[in-house]
């Protein structure tokens, strides 16, 4: 995320899962100055961000903080107009902390952060292998599964507001238009061959490779792999025209399609 105006870095950066839910990962435990980045955002762009449920990521400070910092933080984030609904799970001591001001942890938001493809240790993985035993066979999807993940899904109605299209695993490709107030999720690209006036996201799972194309752009929100545009944010020029969007290092970039 580009740095906050005047050159200071940003106290907080705040990603969009694959819900609509927003995942504010606290850089710097600076509770007026992440109050205060909260409430531009709600006032840039009220229609998403006002009253909206956000998930509070301490993972990227260097220790946990006291349930009073906590505490304090999720009332400002309130003040600020948003509504912190849980925690993201990170350690031992973020479960605790989360007991004690009485929110629930979501693990699933950090995954988002994590490189595509990251090897995860578990206790099966490396359990030593029995003497003389070969170790299993890998099992293999079925082939049928595999197919339609290459495939892609196709969605040949108008995506109303209030809906929302998930392509799990896959690209997402609306042969209509995607009104406001609706949203469209892929883990992979994201290709609207119409009037796109709701929110896109694609790489939801954290691909960083995935696009968003689209016939005619007036999105509400776009985001790739959890980093975001609102429509306020978006050059006057591009509105209403053919345009890509995709991330160039940890950067949202987009142009016009020719």
């Amino acid at each position: 995320m580009a740095a906050a105006p005047g050159g200071f870095e940003q106290a907080g950066e705040l990603k969009i899962g694959q819900v609509g839910i927003a995942n504010l990962r606290v850089r710097e435990l600076d509770i007026d100055k992440l109050e205060r980045e909260m409430r531009e955002r709600v006032e840039r762009a009220p229609k998403l961000f006002e009253r909206a449920a956000v998930v509070v990521d301490f993972g990227h400070l260097s220790s946990t903080p006291d349930a009073g910092a906590a505490q304090s933080l999720i009332d400002a984030l309130r003040r600020a107009g948003v509504l912190p609904v849980a925690l993201a799970y990170g350690t031992s001591a973020i479960e605790a902390l989360a007991r004690q001001i009485g929110l629930p942890l979501l693990a699933k938001f950090r995954a988002q952060y994590e490189p595509m493809g990251e090897r995860v240790d578990t206790p099966a993985a490396n359990a030593p292998q029995a003497r003389n035993t070969p170790p299993p066979p890998a099992a293999e999807p079925p082939p049928t599964t595999v197919a339609r993940a290459a495939a892609g899904m196709i969605h040949t109605t108008p995506v109303r507001s209030g809906q929302q299209v998930y392509a799990q695993q896959r690209d997402l490709t609306v042969c209509a238009t995607v009104g406001a107030g609706a949203e469209v999720i892929a883990d992979g690209s994201v290709h609207v061959y119409g009037a796109l006036r709701g929110r896109a996201l694609a790489g939801a799972q954290g691909n960083e490779g995935a696009r968003i194309f689209c016939r005619e752009f007036h999105a509400e929100l776009v985001s790739i792999a959890g980093h975001y545009k609102v429509i306020e944010e978006v050059p006057k020029e591009l509105r209403g025209k053919p345009v890509q969007v995709w991330l160039d290092d940890g950067k949202l970039r987009m142009e016009e399609l020719a």
